[in-house]
């Protein structure tokens, strides 16, 4: 088998236009196609991250989701991280949109900047300095 890449990553939302602006106007991620599913009472957005080639995000909405029943620990995915040319910039424009970041840290194996932060459903997202 041969792998390119990560091709998109699902996120449900519990909100939808509260997560659409999340990561839309304040991410800067941009609109691919969006689409309204009567049959599932559903919206699915496609988001570029950067370019379509970095990877896209996939956010649905589902009527009355259930809560993640997990922490950044527990078994299965643990959180999506973006690389970011300017670890600082970034945390500093999330946290004048009201988002608060963690500290940013040393990876100690890499030595490279990242920090964690959450999206309006509470799922873990990190930046790091690539």
């Amino acid at each position: 088998m041969e792998f390119q890449g990560i091709h998109h990553c699902a996120i449900i939302s519990s909100n939808y236009e509260r997560s659409k602006h999340f990561y839309v106007d304040v991410l800067g991620f941009s609109i691919i196609n969006e689409v309204y599913r009567e049959e599932r009472n559903s919206y699915k957005l496609d988001l570029a991250i950067g370019n379509e080639k970095n990877g896209k995000i996939e956010l649905f909405s589902f009527p009355n989701p259930p809560q993640r029943p997990t922490h950044p620990e527990a078994c299965g995915l643990r959180h999506l991280a973006f690389a970011v040319e300017n670890l600082e910039k970034n945390v500093t424009e999330l946290n004048n949109n009201g988002i608060k970041t963690e500290p940013i840290r040393i990876d100690p194996i890499t030595g490279k900047l990242f920090t964690f932060f959450r999206d309006p459903d509470n799922l873990p997202l990190e930046l790091y300095q690539d």
